[in-house]
């Protein structure tokens, strides 16, 4: 796991983004996931794509850690594949047998979709690539701070969402090990058919549940070991202190994410 970048994990560098004010990120990646839900012509993704590179390589990550944190969710990148192309709607059928009516409507549908799902994660691994996950709560408190008038506890939700961002690497981890420790005990799944496949994974949840569970009664005597409490009031080392830099950079997304909606519009017609 240590070469894969996935969402949740930060990774030390010295780019620009990382210096980037956490509430500047967060913020940013509003547009272009905007453009990612309301796009549909082929040059739209292309123009995505192309923006989500961009972000990539100006976060000094190895563009191979970021391919390879998809892994993981490959078999669910497939199977929504998959779906869309057996059971596609539209009248330009290609195949049909019994239920699964294979259609051009439901392929081109079926590699939006994929495509769509592969750089909303890209973008989210980028943002939680470049940001501490402290840092990354701390943000998002200050932003939710008005809530606060409302009696909403900001401060315990913002933790909550960046703890559970935190767990996901960490619960991908776990279900290596188990698998890996399944493998040293004699069993091999690679010469099965993929359904049993699937049926041979459920004893992994019954381990992973009580070792998640058991991380999640640690980190909550660790909060209150902290005096955490419900986080109202709590300082700060290092105040966040947006400037220039912040502002260009968020005209700049808003720019490329309008781009991408206009180069969608003109496909379109």
């Amino acid at each position: 796991m240590a070469n894969r970048l996935l969402i949740g994990q930060f990774v030390e560098a010295d780019s620009m983004l990382h210096r980037l004010d956490p509430r500047t990120k967060l913020l940013g990646m509003l547009p272009p996931m905007i453009a990612l839900l309301n796009i549909r012509s082929w040059s739209g993704y292309g123009a995505a794509a192309l923006l989500v590179l961009g972000l990539m390589l100006l976060s000094l990550v190895p563009l191979r850690r970021y391919l390879r944190g998809l892994l993981p969710i490959l078999p669910v990148l497939l199977f929504t594949l998959l779906y869309h192309i057996l059971l596609g709607r539209g009248e330009g059928v290609i195949a049909s047998y019994g239920v699964i009516r294979i259609t051009g409507e439901g392929i081109q549908e079926g590699l939006r979709i994929f495509a769509r799902i592969v750089l909303l994660i890209l973008l989210a691994s980028v943002l939680t690539g470049t940001t501490r996950p402290l840092i990354l709560a701390q943000g998002l408190e200050r932003l939710l701070k008005p809530l606060s008038k409302l009696r909403v506890p900001v401060e315990q939700f913002s933790l909550m969402i960046v703890i559970a961002i935190r767990f996901i690497p960490t619960v991908l981890e776990e279900v290596e090990r188990i698998q890996l420790a399944r493998r040293a005990r004699g069993f091999e799944p690679t010469g099965m058919n993929p359904i049993r496949r699937l049926f041979a994974s459920v004893p992994v949840l019954v381990p992973l549940l009580v070792t998640t569970v058991r991380r999640a009664d640690n980190l909550t005597m660790a909060i209150d070991a902290r005096a955490y409490g419900d986080g109202r009031g709590r300082t700060v080392y290092r105040p966040l202190a947006p400037g220039g830099k912040d502002a260009a950079a968020a005209a700049a997304i808003v720019l490329a994410a309008a781009l991408i909606l206009a180069i969608d519009v003109l496909a379109g017609r």
